[in-house]
């Protein structure tokens, strides 16, 4: 086996080895067989065009073309040109899997599905860093830098698994870039012995500094792996997203940390700036929304649910989070008895609106949203990851509009005993005037739920609270103990003590905090505005799960299972949206943006906006940027057959009918010099005609052919009447005929793909930039 055959092996092998660390991210792996066998096509074309040998740029090119023509086989065999080549909608085709598979990495949870858009884009990443190897450990022989693209594909494995690719992936990754190293020195060092093999035979001495001088590469060798393997452990040490460098477990993470299935949501207080929100003396807007729900009253924006108070404050347990489903799992504890609608709502956040929690309606059944979002199962929240924010993101939530009756929540049965027991946890520090006020309240009461409502409506009107934004915000079980006895605060106190008091009871209860609706605006959206912060507390019933009550006296909307008979007022809030919001979701954002993928995939999103426009204007079909593309395209992958095509078309105007003995015989002398027979304009036609027939060994009728040429070309040039001579290019192409049967394979493909002579496009080009400098005096100090 030749050194260039193991080296382009081994680059090969070790693309794959790295490539075994994106392994656990989907399941079926059986992508890696697909990846394999292109990577092996691609890596197979660059040994044939070294073999030629083709240059560098075209050996490079072929492997780009390959692996494109591949690519397009693979996945848009039905939408390509003959089956293969990427014309529009094959390039649309992949576009759209490449979207899907964007969009399909940022919804599943490690391991994903093996979707068409993860295949695409596994594949054609190992493509490209198989080409990136190949092209520096075997095209260049620098096999050392070629440990960087093999890093790199590693990291994006690690990153994705949160730190987790595991030992055994990086070893077997380390193991594929040692074999590449092995491979280098092996052909390296097989060309240092044939020349230290003879000093060897020379005497003892000579053989002592051969075998000495010979060590050299080895050392060197060791020398750039030992950096190499330095730096592949230490630079993740300082990069964002790694703990522990690539040995490291990649456990946990903090606050929303831990790539792209695990971590954690650390415990943190959302509330700290609540209460200067409310006193904005300007309300600026958070966020804008349209959605098809006819009343919005219920339409609560939540962003964190608060289920541990130590007695200092309310705060959000560490919980472990993971990537958003396709689909969020069923609310705990709600029955199918209980009626629910489903509610789509559309969503723009304000560049100014800067939090790390997604504001959605309670209980969220599907997230549309791009960027780094992670989800939380308890709390039902999404957490932005890897400094991901609210700042500027165009959401969809398909949420559930539960409408319990005041019965199904009077007969709850008994919570599960897991969840009664943190959610109804108090602190020993709670004074005992809370829990007596609680009982006083509801003395009385046949059951949670009458227990439930006589709380709530003895904050909001019966027991002569006020609600005030200037208090001291106190969170601690003295606060509540005050509040209690001041009977003033903000929804910060009401909430709280409501959470408090009901756990006193042996209600399971957490507090929320968001926004309310938001106020309905001219064009049918609604503007949610930085006033509209607020917090509320939840409480669990079994059969209808957790469930939203509204404390706060004038803030918000009473939920309709809490009162004896409908409401014949409007809102109780002066910042509230009107009943009937736009009937269907439209712009902010547009369908085509925040239309689920599955729904996308069954062609169920209806027309987007602006095609829908087009279509009534009578515009018709853009067709300029596919075909902007398309052409882009071609012109990349017919780079590489320019000198064959340029060679063509010279070949035709010389052998056509007016091109005569001396575009003949320039003819047979590019021929010549194509198959490495340099040409010599020194000589005599008849001197370059026995040049021509030695150096290609031609015999017979194509010997002849030459000689005849070569005469027609003297009478051309010397006789005072040439006469014309018939069957010129004939016996131009006898001669090409007789050089191609005389050279070997690889001479041939040169001549075909790369013939030498197409140096004389560089030499037209430096001739005609010769003559316009000399026309135009300012171009002459132009390059």
């Amino acid at each position: 086996m030749s050194g260039l055959t193991r080296l382009t092996l081994a680059a090969w092998a070790a693309s794959l080895m790295a490539a075994g660390a994106l392994l656990p991210l989907v399941k079926p792996a059986t992508w890696i067989f697909t990846a394999a066998f292109l990577l092996a096509l691609q890596s197979g074309t660059g040994m044939l065009c070294r073999r030629v040998p083709l240059a560098r740029p075209l050996t490079v090119g072929a492997q780009l073309l390959v692996g494109v023509l591949a690519l397009t086989v693979v996945f848009a065999r039905e939408q390509a040109l003959l089956g293969f080549l990427p014309g529009p909608l094959a390039v649309q085709h992949v576009a759209e899997l490449f979207r899907l598979g964007a969009e399909d990495v940022g919804t599943y949870a490690i391991p994903a599905p093996d979707t068409e858009g993860i295949r695409l884009m596994l594949v054609a990443g190992v493509l490209a860093i198989g080409l990136l190897v190949d092209v520096l450990a075997v095209t260049f022989r620098r096999a050392a830098p070629a440990g960087l693209p093999l890093l790199a594909l590693y990291s994006v494995a690690a990153g994705l698994s949160g730190g987790g690719a595991g030992r055994l992936w990086f070893v077997l990754a380390a193991a594929g870039y040692l074999l590449l190293l092995l491979a280098e020195g092996r052909d390296r060092l097989s060309a240092w012995g044939r020349v230290f093999g003879g000093s060897q035979r020379a005497g003892r001495s000579g053989a002592l500094v051969g075998t000495g001088a010979s060590f050299a590469p080895v050392r060197t060798g060791r020398r750039i792996g030992a950096v190499a393997m330095g730096t592949a452990l230490v630079v993740p040490l300082v990069l964002p997203g790694f703990s522990g460098g690539l040995l490291g477990t990649g456990g946990g993470g903090a606050a929303g940390g831990g790539g792209g299935g695990g971590g954690t949501i650390a415990a943190v207080n959302p509330l700290v700036s609540l209460q200067d929100n409310l006193r904005q003396p300007e309300d600026f807007e958070v966020l804008r929304y349209r959605t098809n729900a006819l009343d919005t009253s219920d339409l609560y924006l939540r962003l964190v649910a608060l289920d541990q108070f130590d007695g200092t404050s309310w705060k959000s347990s560490v919980r472990p989070i993971e990537a958003v489903p396709k689909s969020l799992p069923w609310p705990d504890g709600l029955a199918q008895s209980v009626r629910t609608a489903e509610v789509t709502s559309n969503f723009v956040a304000s560049e100014g609106y800067d939090q790390k929690w997604l504001p959605m309606p309670f209980p969220a059944a599907r997230v549309d949203i791009e960027g780094r979002w992670r989800f939380e199962p308890a709390g039902r929240m999404l957490v932005g990851d890897d400094k991901q924010t609210t700042k500027g993101v165009r959401y969809q939530v398909t949420s559930l509009d539960v409408q319990p009756t005041a019965e199904q929540l009077a007969q709850a049965g008994p919570a599960p005993d897991a969840l009664l027991r943190e959610y109804t946890k108090v602190p020993g520090s709670l004074p005992a005037d809370v829990k007596a006020t609680a009982l006083e309240v509801t003395r009385g009461a046949a059951d949670d739920y009458e227990r439930a409502v006589r709380l709530q409506n003895w904050f909001s009107q019966d027991g002569g609270f006020r609600y005030d934004v200037d208090v001291t915000s106190g969170t601690g079980t003295e606060a509540i103990s005050r509040f209690l006895k001041d009977k003033r605060g903000f929804c910060i106190h009401f909430s709280f003590s409501m959470a408090a008091m009901a756990r006193t009871l042996g209600i399971p209860a957490r507090v929320a905090v968001g926004f309310m609706p938001g106020t309905s605006q001219s064009d049918g959206s609604v503007s949610v505005g930085i006033r509209d912060a607020h917090a509320w507390p939840e409480l669990y019933f079994e059969g209808a799960g957790w469930t939203r009550f509204e404390p706060t006296p004038s803030r918000g909307f009473t939920p309709a299972y809490t009162r004896q008979a409908s409401p014949t007022g409007g809102p109780t809030g002066p910042a509230q949206p009107s009943e009937a919001a736009s009937a269907r979701p439209s712009a902010a954002p547009s369908a085509s943006e925040s239309c689920p993928p599955e729904m996308r995939r069954l062609g169920e999103c209806g027309q987007p906006a602006a095609a829908a426009d087009d279509a009534s204007s009578g515009g018709g079909t853009d067709f300029l940027k596919p075909a902007a593309w398309t052409l882009g395209i071609l012109l990349v992958l017919a780079l590489p057959l320019v000198p064959l095509l340029w060679r063509i078309r010279v070949r035709a105007r010389r052998l056509g009918p007016s091109g005569g003995a001396l575009a003949v015989w320039r003819e047979i002398g590019d021929t010549a010099w194509d198959y490495g027979l340099e040409p010599d304009d020194a000589q005599t036609p008849r001197r370059t005609a026995e040049r021509i027939v030695r150096a290609g060994e031609l015999t017979g009728a194509a010997a002849e052919s030459v000689h005849r040429v070569a005469r027609a070309v003297e009478e051309t040039l010397y006789a005072p009447a040439p006469r014309p001579t018939a069957g010129l290019a004939e016996d131009a192409t006898r001669v090409r005929t007789a050089f191609h049967a005389n050279a070997t394979r690889g001479v041939r493909l040169r001549a075909l793909l790369a013939p030498r002579s197409a140096a004389r496009l560089h030499w037209s080009a430096s001739t005609r930039w010769t003559t316009l400098t000399s026309r135009v005096p300012g171009l002459r100090g132009a390059p």
